[in-house]
């Protein structure tokens, strides 16, 4: 089984591209999903955090704020370090055990957004950057996430820049022209079915 590793900059995009890569029944791994899981009330991510942060980062529903939390990170590179160090191996652990349900199928997805940030390039065998330019990052991450643009360049700028991600690449999407999305992901297709069967 062929590993895709597809990551890109906040906002390129990403959950849009593999939606359209399930069009063609390929198993998706979101590591987003993944770590949004262990935040929740009860998980190993959500204790450690409530411990280390105080209760105030809890909401009334027992939900951790994640806005508050976010704020927390972007402006204070020790927490934000803290942060990955405590549930950067959950989540690896939880993705490993998720790609090795599908060891049937010809490729996988496995959406990984701190892909090269991380150890976790060790986990696919072809890395996939979406290519997208950084002014349609902060619009969409303004609208998305209701921040202002300080706040918006602050998160890209704690990623590696679009241009170090496709030197690393081995496939790159093209995520700026949404009526082209749909042949570039065709194609990839079929490229990786090709790739999985030699």
């Amino acid at each position: 089984m062929l590993k895709i590793g597809l990551t890109g900059g906040i906002a390129s995009g990403k959950t849009r591209i593999s939606d359209l890569f399930s069009q063609f029944e390929t198993p998706i791994i979101d590591t987003d999903i993944i770590s949004r899981k262990t935040l929740e009330p009860g998980q190993k991510g959500y204790l450690a955090i409530v411990n280390h942060f105080g209760t105030h980062i809890v909401q009334n529903d027992n939900q951790i704020d994640r806005r508050t939390l976010r704020q927390l990170i972007f402006n204070d590179i020790a927490a934000k370090q803290w942060l990955e160090s405590e549930l950067h191996p959950i989540i690896f652990e939880q993705t490993q055990h998720q790609i090795s349900q599908y060891d049937k199928h010809s490729y996988i997805v496995v959406v990984i957004p701190l892909l090269f940030e991380t150890n976790f390039s060790q986990l696919v065998d072809r890395v996939l950057v979406i290519d997208c330019v950084a002014s349609t990052q902060i619009e969409r991450l303004i609208l998305r996430d209701k921040i202002d643009a300080v706040l918006a360049q602050k998160m890209i700028d704690h990623q590696w820049s679009n241009q170090k991600r496709i030197n690393h690449a081995d496939d790159i999407i093209q995520n700026n022209d949404v009526e082209d999305l749909n042949d570039q992901i065709r194609s990839l297709h079929q490229k990786y079915l090709a790739i999985s069967n030699l």
